[in-house]
């Protein structure tokens, strides 16, 4: 078996993409219409549906120009329904955009569309920041975990944070079991890479790739 500094540097070459990388969003700009649309990922990412299509459902909602709260909101429940029946979702297009709708109406409503408000009113803490995400429709444990994911960029309150989805594949690995000690082993600019190349990692089952 590979040592584990062999096997980060594996883990980042091979997999070493965030998502938001891969959807275009600068979430690190830390500006409304990008923490929007990484909300909106992190809904659908929770969803009982593959990574790929979530990812291409994203893709489109942006490409149809749903890319802040006012924009998701004004568009109709039927737009949304026939983005994500293009991409996806027909499982799901009834229900994720409604979702979508209605988390689009309370980031409006709660916090000017603007999810650094939200930050604000949580006072930077991140299990009030937790409880206030999933008040969003769609929005449970895991998808504020996955928002928390990439989010950390911008909100250097939550570094580190992984998921158990990651701490898991980290434990498979002989890597460190918790985020603190993963982030020990990276530079700060490299944990979020880090984390999502275990999701990855764990999506596509090459552990055994990667160890060997």
């Amino acid at each position: 078996m590979a040592d584990s500094d062999t096997i980060i540097d594996r883990l980042l070459d091979r997999h070493g993409r965030t998502y938001c990388d891969e959807l275009g969003i600068d979430i690190a700009k830390n500006t409304p219409s990008p923490l929007f649309r990484w909300l909106v990922a992190a809904i659908l990412y929770s969803a009982r549906i593959s990574t790929d299509n979530a990812t291409q459902a994203a893709r489109a909602l942006t490409d149809a120009g749903l890319t802040t709260a006012d924009k998701m909101a004004a568009a109709s429940w039927q737009d949304r329904v026939d983005v994500l029946t293009a991409n996806g979702y027909k499982r799901f297009d009834e229900s994720y955009s409604r979702n979508l709708g209605e988390a689009a109406e309370t980031l409006r409503e709660e916090y000017d569309g603007d999810l650094r408000k939200l930050r604000e009113a949580a006072d930077r803490d991140a299990d009030e920041m937790r409880r206030r995400l999933k008040t969003f429709n769609g929005l449970g444990d895991v998808g504020a975990d996955i928002f928390f994911r990439e989010v950390q960029v911008a909100w250097p309150e939550l570094h580190p944070f992984a998921d158990k989805k990651a701490l898991q594949t980290a434990a498979k690995l002989g890597l460190p079991k918790t985020a603190k000690g993963l982030a020990g082993r990276v530079g700060e600019a490299d944990f979020p890479r880090l984390v999502a190349a275990l999701v990855r990692t764990d999506l596509s089952k090459d552990e055994a790739a990667l160890k060997g």
